[in-house]
């Protein structure tokens, strides 16, 4: 696909490949007094891919992520969730099957953390023992540990807490997709970055497929794996992953809004090899605590500053791989942005 917008495709799903698990072809949403919020959009989101739309107030992302669990109907186009178009599914049992998360959560705020969490469960028929075991296992997933957490209210719990048992809600049936609308809008910004880390790693771990909408150019970056960029008018303006979007922008509006190169590079560009020099010949003196060769640019940075030392040593598990100096991290740099 081609990373900017393109009109609406009249293809079948199975042109998209067989890892696509989310198609949106030729899309569009025009209220009843002409407003169009959604501008005829083709995205394909791979099977087990985070996607997050970034944009500013009013771009069509949050419709566009209503539309495709059908609570906003789009007006022109289709949608493909896992090969099957989602208008030949009923609304409720399609929402069933696709984990939702807001920034506001919506617990019930009368019901224990554990009833919150066994509420879809329920739904589907399973016994109460076993939505409650369930339940369990995902609070202790998403990092809260049930003997402490499951007989709580939610009032009785923090913001970050509260969002924690709104993920564990909303993988409680185990759906292939969830879908995420400012999640981590409401809490304060180091717990944000908690959860945003949290959250990854969990994706990762469990294969889901994930749209998320922010209005945060950073946190896209650092979460996504590609990042749709709407404009204006409901327009698609670019598509790309977050390396490709900071370093070839589509255009200047684009550009305004990633803040496209500098500093926001180093948090998506990774580690390599070739970026490393051999330990011989350097002091242990001049090194500080390791670092994972998973690690960004800005870890490998930050690890530099906090040890106060002019260079890292990079490791894969307990194999020590070598060491990342200054002029490691502009080479780095440069290639990112080639």
């Amino acid at each position: 696909m081609d990373a900017t917008a393109s009109s609406a495709s009249t293809t079948s799903p199975e042109s998209a490949g067989a890892d696509s698990m989310i198609r949106l072809e030729g899309v569009g949403k025009t209220y009843p007094d002409g407003t169009v919020a959604v501008h005829e959009l083709d995205l394909d989101v791979a099977r087990g891919e985070m996607v997050c739309l970034v944009g500013p107030s009013g771009c069509g992302k949050s419709t566009t992520l209503k539309m495709i669990n059908r609570l906003i109907e789009p007006t022109t186009g289709r949608i493909w969730l896992d090969g099957q178009d989602v208008t030949d599914v009923d609304p409720v049992e399609l929402r069933r099957g696709i984990g939702y998360v807001i920034q506001q959560i919506g617990l019930f705020p009368h019901q224990r953390i554990e009833q919150n969490v066994m509420t879809v469960p329920l739904l589907y028929g399973e016994s109460k023992a076993t939505a409650r075991e369930r339940a369990h296992e995902l609070l202790a997933t998403v990092g809260l540990d049930p003997e402490q957490y499951a007989r709580r209210y939610p009032h009785e719990l923090s913001g970050g807490q509260r969002q924690r048992v709104g993920v564990a809600r909303a993988l409680a049936a185990n759906p292939p997709v969830l879908l995420m609308d400012e999640p981590f809008g409401a809490v304060d910004p180091v717990v944000r970055g908690r959860l945003q880390d949290e959250f990854r790693r969990l994706q990762a771990e469990l294969g889901k497929t994930v749209v998320l909408v922010t209005h945060d150019i950073d946190e896209a970056i650092r979460m996504g794996d590609r990042v749709a960029v709407f404009a204006a008018g409901g327009r698609l303006a670019q598509y790309a992953t977050p390396g490709e979007l900071l370093a070839r922008p589509a255009d200047e509006q684009v550009a305004d809004f990633v803040g496209s190169g500098g500093l926001r590079t180093l948090t998506v560009t990774r580690l390599r090899e070739e970026h490393l020099e051999p330990l011989d010949g350097v002091s242990t003196g001049d090194l500080g605590a390791a670092i994972d060769i998973d690690s960004s640019l800005e870890d490998a940075l930050a690890a530099m500053l906090r040890d106060d030392k002019p260079m890292v040593g990079v490791r894969r598990g307990p194999t020590f791989l070598g060491v990342l100096t200054p002029a490691g991290v502009h080479r780095a740099l440069r290639e990112s942005l080639r």
